[in-house]
């Protein structure tokens, strides 16, 4: 209890601070944040570049942003010719955001704000089967927000301003990684085989459960970003921002959750955007450059692991595609796996202890692999045994 108050005091001090020292949070969120007050949803805020180390700007970076990201959801959510977005009567409002009487629904023209709309349902689709099985091992993302978007969850009877009303859902039992972007992959990796026994249900009229509020923060992201557009395994990767920011017990902070997860996931991704796209993989940032260097380091550190899987031609394309291109979203349960992001998300030279932590994952069980045959290695690697996260992140920081 000691050392809790004492790593409470710590981070207290830290953001009293007028202006934050981000070598001094690096060090100190390197080591987990304690879950009490804002101090994760602050940190990560500022570690992923969000907000500035100066306090003062706060406010205004937050303002600002907020109202750009209720901008979006204006202009790129609400369908064609929706009505002053919920929020009154207006005379004018078949002429809102420019859409008037040239553009039918019916229009098949490149402009056309309408063959837009439908043509995005395509990848929609896939958002919406996604983001409906997001973390199945808890209840978090089924259950209702206390902060719906008011312009889109009061409709009164106009359809399309709920996303899932746009596609018909369909349940699957398992999801794959599959890059599209500028490229192709026909590599597709299992994430999730197991489901939650409750449904991820659509809340009723000016209710809307968090899984709809993820759902919105990924169509924007791929609307702003047509060239890579939606790819499956971004559902898993912003899960557990939005969870942090929604979780976060200043309620002011946590109205807009929304708005403040979509900026933190949009500078993620700037920095993981290599991971999901295949005409990058052999960048110095792309996965098959991340995964040669825990295969580099797996040999340096213990040559029998390294040969014993080379032998049994277990590629670590097999298991570490996966963890790496998820950050291990999908090792660990959702508490290890924001311990996890503290870390990585503290790391200077950003994934080179993502790639510590995976090869400690393998050290720590050498054991086992020198004993299992090749099917029993993948199902191991595959499906990562029960650990103390701690025990883990320990080993890592040990390898120089």
């Amino acid at each position: 209890m000691a050392i809790f108050k004492a790593r409470v005091k710590e981070f207290e001090d830290i953001f009293a601070q007028d202006v934050i020292e981000l070598k001094q949070l690096r060090q100190h969120t390197f080591n987990g944040v304690p879950d009490v007050l804002s101090f994760r949803a602050l940190s990560w805020k500022m570690l992923l570049g969000y907000l500035g180390p100066r306090r003062s700007t706060w406010s205004t970076t937050l303002a600002q942003k907020r109202a750009l990201y209720k901008q979006f959801i204006m202009e790129l959510v609400l369908p064609p010719g929706h009505t002053h977005n919920g929020e009154g009567d207006s005379d004018d409002g078949n002429e809102s955001r420019g859409v008037g009487l040239k553009d039918h629904p019916l229009s098949e023209g490149p402009e056309s704000a309408w063959n837009t709309f439908f043509n995005d349902n395509e990848f929609l689709l896939q958002i919406d089967k996604d983001v409906r099985r997001l973390c199945p091992d808890i209840s978090f993302f089924q259950q209702p927000t206390d902060y719906p978007c008011e312009i889109v969850v009061h409709s009164k009877g106009e359809q399309g301003r709920r996303l899932h009303e746009r596609v018909v859902p369909s349940v699957l039992s398992s999801a794959n990684v599959e890059r599209k972007g500028l490229g192709v992959t026909k590599q597709q990796i299992n994430l999730i085989t197991k489901r939650s026994a409750e449904n991820y249900a659509a809340m009723e009229e000016g209710q809307e459960a968090h899984w709809e509020v993820v759902q919105r923060i990924l169509f924007i992201y791929a609307k702003l970003n047509p060239g890579q557009g939606y790819v499956q395994g971004m559902n898993e990767i912003v899960g557990p921002i939005y969870y942090v920011m929604a979780s976060d017990p200043d309620l002011s902070n946590r109205a807009h959750a929304e708005a403040d997860c979509f900026f933190c996931f949009t500078a993620l991704m700037s920095e993981i955007r290599d991971f999901f796209i295949k005409t990058l993989d052999d960048a110095e940032g792309g996965i098959k450059c991340m995964m040669s260097r825990l295969s580099n380091m797996l040999k340096a550190k213990d040559l029998s692991i390294y040969n014993h899987l080379k032998s049994q031609e277990l590629h670590p394309q097999y298991y570490s595609f996966r963890w790496i291109n998820l950050l291990l979203s999908q090792e660990f349960p959702l508490p290890d796996v924001l311990r996890i992001w503290d870390s990585i998300f503290s790391d200077e030279n950003r994934f080179d202890f993502l790639i510590k932590i995976c090869c400690s994952m393998i050290l720590i069980q050498r054991e086992a692999i020198l004993e299992n045959d090749f099917a029993s290695n993948v199902k191991l690697l595959q499906n990562y045994p029960p650990i103390d996260i701690n025990v883990v992140l320990t080993h890592a920081v040990s390898l120089a």
